[in-house]
């Protein structure tokens, strides 16, 4: 069955949020408030700046999504997008959909001068994630990722 990737929308934002709760539980164990997450989505879609959501398809059901996030590089004179938020519902993980929305990105990258690249970065723990990226030609050679988060309370 074909997978056809586009832009997310407005009203794609119920989907996206569950699927982002259900991807914190099944790599983190972490349980996301989908309220929060829905508003979290709803402002990427308020302010475009933020970055756009790519939906995957196939027979008109959403099958999977990721979140670019543009990064300025100066070493680069332009923008590296990152990828976020990837999901895939269990039963299409085999089907090639995280392909298809690679692929699609790298396009994009490709066609357009002031784009530089693509990143990403993944649960240490995630052995299945990355393989696939590792499948896509990505490399987890160059840089390691630190990060300090505030606490959350509510």
């Amino acid at each position: 069955m074909a997978i056809s990737v586009r832009k997310g929308r407005p009203e794609d934002r119920g989907t996206i949020a569950g699927f982002q709760v259900a991807m914190a539980w099944e790599t983190e164990e972490l349980t996301l408030d989908k309220a929060r997450v829905t508003a979290g989505v709803q402002g990427v879609f308020d302010d475009p700046t933020r970055g756009e959501y790519w939906i995957a398809e196939r027979e008109g059901q959403i099958v999977g999504c990721l979140l670019t996030v543009p990064e300025w590089s100066d070493w680069r004179n332009g923008t590296v997008l990152w990828i976020h938020s990837v999901y895939v519902i269990a039963e299409a993980r085999t089907e090639g959909v995280f392909r298809k929305l690679y692929e699609n990105l790298r396009e994009r990258v490709v066609a357009a001068d002031d784009l530089k690249g693509l990143r990403l970065y993944v649960d240490t723990g995630n052995g299945s994630a990355q393989g696939v990226y590792e499948k896509m030609g990505m490399s987890a050679d160059h840089y390691h990722l630190f990060e300090w988060m505030k606490e959350d309370k509510g």
